[in-house]
């Protein structure tokens, strides 16, 4: 008997390291994928801008880019422009994902809060914010304080959306078991609902990040100064367009950065549910 259950458990074992070698080989071939279309791309960039069909004013090869990039680099100015543009994006950012989820929850806790609001967040949400920009300049002026202000005014509503969607898709039977066990309001907010949500939290943050990422840049190159915006709008006065294309590369790589590092955090936060377990 024990020679068959041996025999039978060998093809289960087989089937689940084929199993484990497809899902390895569909993630290294997306990833392969992406690195080649990237690489693709770079290579046409140099080779469509030494053509000759376009000057290098209006395209620059790339890399008389990365050469700039560097120079920038060694000078110390890179550092410095992308330091101030991701601490704006990410204070704002942060200040955004605290204020939605609690906004969020206290709308779906209290209809006087939901009702005063709703109607703000409904309208608020698909107006282009970064219209307010001049009104923040002449309330708060030309300093971080504003770029930041202006930054939590458009990442927040995606927030407060996602939140109040997560929250009332949370099962009602996950609330009547809790209450069912004495759970207080307290409670059942923190340990029940919140990560019951955290899932539709998370995909409002993950639309949050870049929106942050673009409207700090967007309010560096209206406002100027220091930052990857103020220092594209300074080449573009200037006309350096290799330093503009330079700054386009640094704010594309900043923001896949950004992007992988928030689907990390995800996959750590969710490791317990479902869509983590699918992936693995």
């Amino acid at each position: 008997m024990a020679g068959v259950e041996q025999q039978s458990s060998l093809p289960q074992a087989e089937a689940a390291i084929s199993l484990d070698a497809l899902r390895r080989f569909d993630a290294a071939f997306r990833t392969g994928a992406g690195i080649f279309s990237i690489v693709a791309v770079l290579v046409a960039w140099e080779i469509f801008a030494r053509s000759g069909k376009v000057t290098a004013f209006m395209l620059p090869p790339f890399s008389v880019v990365l050469e700039r990039i560097y120079t920038d680099a060694v000078v110390g100015d890179l550092w410095r422009n992308l330091g101030l543009t991701v601490y704006r994006a990410m204070a704002g950012f942060v200040i955004a994902a605290v204020g939605g989820i609690a906004l969020g929850a206290l709308m779906s806790r209290s209809r006087i809060v939901r009702w005063f609001f709703d109607p703000l967040i409904s309208v608020g949400f698909p107006m282009p914010k970064i219209a307010f920009l001049p009104i923040i300049i002449l309330w708060f002026g030309l300093y971080d304080f504003s770029k930041i202000s202006i930054v939590v005014f458009d990442a927040i509503f995606p927030v407060v959306t996602a939140t109040l969607a997560g929250i009332a898709s949370v099962e009602k039977e996950l609330i009547w078991s809790a209450r069912n066990m004495g759970a207080g309001e307290r409670e059942m907010m923190w340990q029940i609902v919140l990560p019951a949500a955290l899932p539709q939290i998370l995909t409002g943050l993950q639309v949050a990040l870049p929106i942050a990422l673009i409207v700090a840049i967007v309010a560096e190159m209206q406002m100027g100064g220091y930052g990857l915006g103020g220092a594209m709008m300074t080449a573009s006065r200037f006309a350096n367009s290799a330093g503009v294309f330079a700054g386009i590369v640094e704010i594309a790589i900043v923001g896949y950065g950004l992007i992988k590092a928030m689907a990390v955090m995800r996959r750590r936060l969710l490791v317990w549910h479902q869509e983590t377990s699918e992936r693995s």
